[in-house]
């Protein structure tokens, strides 16, 4: 699959990968759907792609460069949000009917770009720093680090986006039950596509550097 990449050719390939889809992530996310009765955003049907990208970085490249990488998604998303704004702010012309459609789906309140930016940058950050330190005190068990690192990047991630955008909105028993439920999503989550991630990682560390 990428016999003919060199580990550096990846790694840009990699963060351009990564970047594109946390920015469709947070557009998507702002619908939300049923699920056995609980309720998750759509971002969660892009997350696998997100934390195998992750996962693979910080396997592979190690702790700074997913980190660069994790820095250059806030900061691209930082990008888009500022965009979106100002054209939402742009007065539009007599015939263009869509206004406020256009600003439903890619506006957002200062509260919950926060929560987002915030649980963002920890989850993301924590995912791939455990990931490193558990390779450094056992390098076979994949499977374990992929897990765990996901469990809690997922757990903080979950914690801090639905408490700060959504508390003082809802009893804090639906709080707690949207982390619980959205941090076991995303992990089981990861569990079902982790002979992917697995591969993906085995045929990248046979890549030569440049």
């Amino acid at each position: 699959m990428f016999e003919n990449l060199t580990k550096t050719e990846l790694y840009a390939i990699l963060t351009g990968v990564f970047t594109a889809c946390l920015i469709v992530s947070n557009i998507i996310a702002g619908k939300t759907f049923d699920f056995f009765s609980f309720i998750l955003p759509c971002g969660v049907i892009i997350f696998p792609i997100i934390y195998i990208v992750n996962d693979v970085l910080a396997e592979v490249y190690g702790y700074e460069k997913a980190r660069n990488v994790i820095l250059l998604g806030f900061f691209m998303n930082l990008v888009a949000v500022i965009c979106y704004t100002i054209t939402i702010w742009l007065p539009a012309p007599a015939f263009f009917e869509n206004s406020q459609a256009f600003a439903i789906v890619l506006g957002s309140t200062f509260r919950l770009l926060m929560a987002s930016f915030a649980a963002y940058l920890v989850g993301s950050l924590v995912n791939a720093r455990l990931m490193t330190y558990l390779k450094r005190w056992d390098e076979e068990k994949l499977f374990f680090r992929c897990i765990a690192s996901t469990l809690f990047g997922e757990g903080l991630d979950a914690i801090i986006f639905i408490f700060i955008g959504f508390f003082g909105t809802m009893p804090i028993e639906a709080l707690l039950a949207m982390i619980i439920v959205q941090a076991l999503f995303k992990t089981i989550y990861e569990i079902i596509v982790y002979p992917i991630t697995r591969t993906v990682i085995n045929n990248v560390k046979k890549l030569p550097e440049n």
